[in-house]
């Protein structure tokens, strides 16, 4: 039976613990009249036709034929999977309460969620919840590159808290299985509050935001980030499009 990792939809959170002890570089500070920053992430182009991977072991916990993933998923010209930040804000609105430590779980041979949100500084916890033997590999998204961040043999059903280190300026992750190389899932690592996952129709609003001049980016696991600049007025909203393209 065809089992449609694309199927796991919209980006989802992670399951996620509160945050305990972590330094910080950002400043919890209280907002007075701040603006908003709303927009919609699109894609031009070539849509790509979602990867096919064929399930060749573990049958029997991974299901037969084949998983389908598409990396670059477009919904009426809304692109998906999308995090849109500020990354230069060093001070204003709290944390969310459900932002802290991540998880992923493993579970019949798929990454869930496909795509998380979790803080800088947090650790990762990794749960195999499969009675057969999975490998993580994390990588950091940087510089048009990926490094490896730590490689976790899970042989039994379990988990692993690691801390992420990211020391060459990324924000994103992506997670393979070396056991499986059908198995495919990104985390965006926040370095701040100001964040939006776009929604199905590609829209995102990012609130609370102090008065002043930003650059905001657009943040996909597969394609390359896009960045704009952007001015934020009290009490005020300011509108920037992000309009990725195939390849």
């Amino acid at each position: 039976m065809k089992k449609l990792a694309a199927a796991l939809g919209l980006a989802g959170l992670f399951c996620l613990l509160p945050p305990a002890g972590m330094a910080a570089d950002y400043l919890e500070e209280p907002v007075s009249n701040g603006g908003a920053i709303t927009g919609r992430v699109t894609l031009t182009g070539r849509d790509r036709a979602p990867r096919i991977y064929k399930i060749y072991k573990d049958n029997q916990v991974c299901g037969d034929g084949a998983h389908e993933f598409d990396f670059v998923k477009v919904v009426n010209g809304a692109l998906q999977n999308v995090v849109v930040y500020l990354d230069d804000i060093q001070a204003g609105k709290p944390w969310p309460a459900d932002i802290g430590q991540g998880a992923i779980v493993q579970k019949a041979c798929e990454f869930k969620p496909f795509l998380g949100v979790m803080r800088r500084g947090a650790g990762l916890r990794v749960v195999n919840d499969d009675p057969i033997e999975h490998n993580v590999n994390a990588y950091e998204l940087a510089n048009n590159r990926m490094y490896t961040e730590f490689k976790v043999d899970q042989p039994r059903q379990g988990s692993v808290i690691k801390k992420l280190r990211l020391k060459h300026g990324g924000v994103g992750m992506k997670i393979e299985c070396n056991a499986h190389d059908f198995m495919h899932s990104y985390v965006f690592v926040a370095p701040n509050p100001y964040f939006a996952v776009v929604k199905e129709d590609g829209s995102f609003e990012i609130t609370d935001v102090p008065p002043g001049k930003y650059r905001i980016r657009a943040w996909h696991g597969f394609l390359r980030d896009l960045e704009a600049e952007v001015e934020v007025t009290a009490g005020a909203t300011a509108r920037v499009d992000f309009q990725f393209k195939g390849r």
